[in-house]
């Protein structure tokens, strides 16, 4: 710009000096054609330096457009000069397909942003839901490098999450079994096949078992190409889910031996029954006074076969909720006191002296009676049971007003129990091999005193005994505030 205006004053000062010159001539000596040429001459060199300089103008305007144009910032080139409007048109067609280019490649990068963005979200909700299944989840690639794993999965084998990323399956699991089992599956090239196997995994927590579930993933590279997926090709790698099955083997071990213990508790009395029917029927009884021990041996079977039923439905109904528990506050006092006043003839026949200390009534706790009264009857007749004649049975309770808990002692100076059987007296079916001459029980009177105050009552019970010494049974609960 500042060349042209320099120009233009260069051009101004050269007429105006050639028409200083022109008025110093005489013209009048000149012929009348020669002063005419040469005002003519004059005038087409001005007007020729004059378009040279218009023409010099544009193309520098011209030149400057371009380089815009080509520093990224498109606009169209001005073709007003006559003798620059092809090479503008040229210019402007660039521009055009320059335009075009950028569009385009800018739309490209918009859509691999948008492609970026849903993928890296898909991959963090995938994570999301893998972090969140309670079930150990293993997931490799075609290399048999650790690519992504969840928490169960890291306390199950006992590794890092954070630093075991891309890590080699070997350097992380430590399960040889395991190992062998996800190179098995990535080997075999399954793509819609699964593979479910038992396996034992030594865990920090102890062994525990699981059932593994294995998938091959089908690398998304070729999902379009059917061929390749068809023939098992092109695997990026393997997932494992382990869902541990410890608690429902265990769950199933407990039913089966539940039902074979009930199975062999009801077959002992009905078979006492209908034998003694059988002798009675047979004409066995030929006198009164056998005819009523048959009686009375009859009786006792039913009366120990109604038992049974009654422990196992009230237990059933425990662990399953479906008890319906009426809790009131009760005086701890009055229920032992009605309790031991039940058990007082059973002592006496045996010569047991029961002594009581207890706490005054007015200390009272959250219970449902009926229940609570049923757990101390079943632990006052069973110190009474494995008593010798002339022993002594005691029951006691202590307050820790503090702690706002009531204890409550039973204690007896009978057989005792053996230290091995003492982790197993609260188990259903359980009866000391030692003590099962002292008397007849099922096995579940004691399960359902430990379900009544520990799971109805949300307290807590518990067993000291000595062999030859005798035992004491108690338990705890909370005081009513």
């Amino acid at each position: 710009m500042r060349k042209g205006i320099v120009i233009l004053v260069l051009v101004s000062t050269l007429l105006a000096s050639g028409l200083a010159a022109i008025g110093t001539m005489d013209l009048a000596s000149l012929p009348s054609g020669g002063a005419a040429a040469l005002l003519l001459l004059f005038l087409a060199g001005v007007g020729g330096l004059i378009g040279l300089i218009i023409l010099r103008c544009s193309i520098s305007r011209l030149q400057a457009q371009i380089k815009t144009a080509a520093d990224g910032s498109l606009s169209r080139v001005d073709r007003s000069h006559p003798d620059l409007g092809r090479l503008a048109d040229a210019v402007n067609e660039v521009i055009d397909l320059a335009e075009h280019s950028v569009g385009r490649a800018q739309l490209q990068v918009k859509e691999l942003e948008i492609q970026l963005k849903v993928a890296t979200a898909e991959r963090q909700h995938a994570e999301a839901i893998i972090y969140s299944i309670s079930d150990a989840v293993l997931v490799t690639d075609p290399f048999d490098e650790l690519v992504l794993a969840n928490e169960s999965a890291a306390r199950t084998f006992d590794f890092n999450l954070e630093q075991s990323s891309r890590l080699p399956v070997e350097q992380v699991l430590h399960d040889p079994k395991m190992i062998e089992l996800i190179r098995d599956m990535r080997q075999s090239k399954s793509r819609t096949g699964r593979r479910i196997v038992e396996h034992n995994v030594r865990t920090p927590v102890g062994e525990r078992v699981f059932k593994v579930t294995l998938s091959c993933v089908a690398d998304p590279v070729a999902r379009d190409d059917r061929a390749l997926l068809d023939r098992g090709e092109h695997n990026a790698g393997v997932v494992a889910v382990l869902h541990d099955m410890t608690r429902e083997r265990e769950v199933s071990e407990m039913k089966n031996d539940f039902v074979s213990s009930v199975s062999h508790e009801l077959r002992t009395p009905l078979a006492s029954i209908k034998a003694y029917v059988e002798m009675l029927i047979d004409g066995e009884a030929d006198n009164e006074r056998i005819r009523r021990e048959f009686y009375d041996v009859i009786q006792n079977e039913a009366n120990r076969l109604s038992r049974l039923i009654d422990n196992i439905l009230n237990i059933s109904r425990i662990e399953s909720g479906l008890v319906k528990v009426n809790k009131q506050p009760q005086s701890l006092a009055v229920i032992l006191k009605e309790a031991i006043e039940v058990i007082l003839p059973q002592a006496k026949n045996k010569q047991i002296e029961v002594i009581d200390h207890l706490t005054p009534v007015f200390y009272q706790t959250l219970a449902d009676r009926d229940m609570l009264y049923q757990a101390v009857l079943n632990l006052l007749s069973n110190a009474v049971k494995y008593t010798a004649e002339k022993g002594t049975v005691t029951v006691e309770t202590t307050v820790d007003e503090a702690k706002k808990r009531v204890t409550t002692r039973i204690s007896d100076t009978g057989v005792g129990i053996p230290p091995q059987d003492l982790p197993f007296v609260f188990d259903k079916f359980f009866r000391a091999q030692a003590n099962n001459h002292m008397a007849n029980g099922t096995g579940l009177g004691l399960s359902l005193v430990k379900h009544i105050i520990e799971t109805v009552h949300k307290g807590r019970i518990f067993v000291e005994s000595s062999v030859g010494k005798g035992s004491c049974f108690g338990f705890e609960l909370s005081l009513c505030d």
